[in-house]
């Protein structure tokens, strides 16, 4: 009755068949070279696949772009450390001492990670069915609570989310030049991200409202900008 890992087993309603590869999802960096980290390029795969398939389903008016956001925000490393509090995961986590004593157990970012990695690790252990059950089941309340109406963020978070949806860099955003008097200022901020090969640029009164233009306009250029 004290095995950890059968206790775990009861918190995420799968018994793994394969224990080492559980061991393993639970494994960070800092403990030893054979880590989670490919069973979370894995898991992060069929989550993101899952996920939209039961967006696909739930709202079958809904355009890509609504659909696109709506998984960014499912998927995103908050949601996922949700997820893994749900759990308590972070007693199970096997962490290098330095981690430990930093309070490793309780990080956002290593707590979405090892959520992913379970995925991962359901999968090679069962197949895509298991994994997708489970999925579904961890997701339940959220998917049932989420509507077409939620509100929609403002440019900047929607960026943001969907680069951190696509495991790419947070976008860069830079002031270019600031004219005009003090009470009629014009801010000019480029925006860099990965995928694009070129920086955008707009104006605004402020540099916050600069920058919302800037990631507007890289909404558009990824088919994101719909709001519907």
């Amino acid at each position: 009755m004290n095995n950890p890992l059968l206790k775990l087993s009861q918190r995420i309603g799968y018994t793994f068949n394969d224990e080492s590869l559980v061991t393993l999802a639970l494994t960070h960096r800092s403990l030893s070279g054979t880590n989670n980290e490919r069973l979370e390029f894995l898991g992060d795969s069929i989550l993101n696949f899952v996920i939209a398939e039961a967006l696909f389903r739930k709202f079958p008016n809904a355009k890509e772009g609504k659909l696109s956001r709506l998984r960014a925000r499912l998927v995103k490393g908050d949601t996922l450390a949700e997820i893994a509090k749900e759990f308590d995961l972070g007693e199970f986590l096997l962490l290098g001492s330095g981690e430990m004593k930093s309070g490793g157990h309780r990080r956002d970012s290593i707590l979405a990670d090892a959520v992913e990695a379970i995925i991962g690790a359901i999968y090679l252990d069962a197949g895509q069915d298991a994994a997708s059950e489970r999925i579904l089941a961890w997701y339940d309340s959220r998917l049932q609570s989420l509507t077409l109406e939620d509100p929609i963020k403002d440019p900047k978070t929607r960026l943001q989310e969907h680069q951190q949806a696509n495991k790419m860099s947070l976008p860069k955003y830079t002031v270019v030049s600031v004219g005009g008097p003090g009470n009629e200022q014009i801010f000019t901020v480029s925006c860099r991200i990965p995928q694009q090969d070129e920086a955008v640029t707009a104006e605004g009164s402020s540099r916050r409202i600069a920058e919302q233009a800037a990631a507007q306009l890289f909404l558009k250029q990824l088919g994101l900008e719909d709001a519907s």
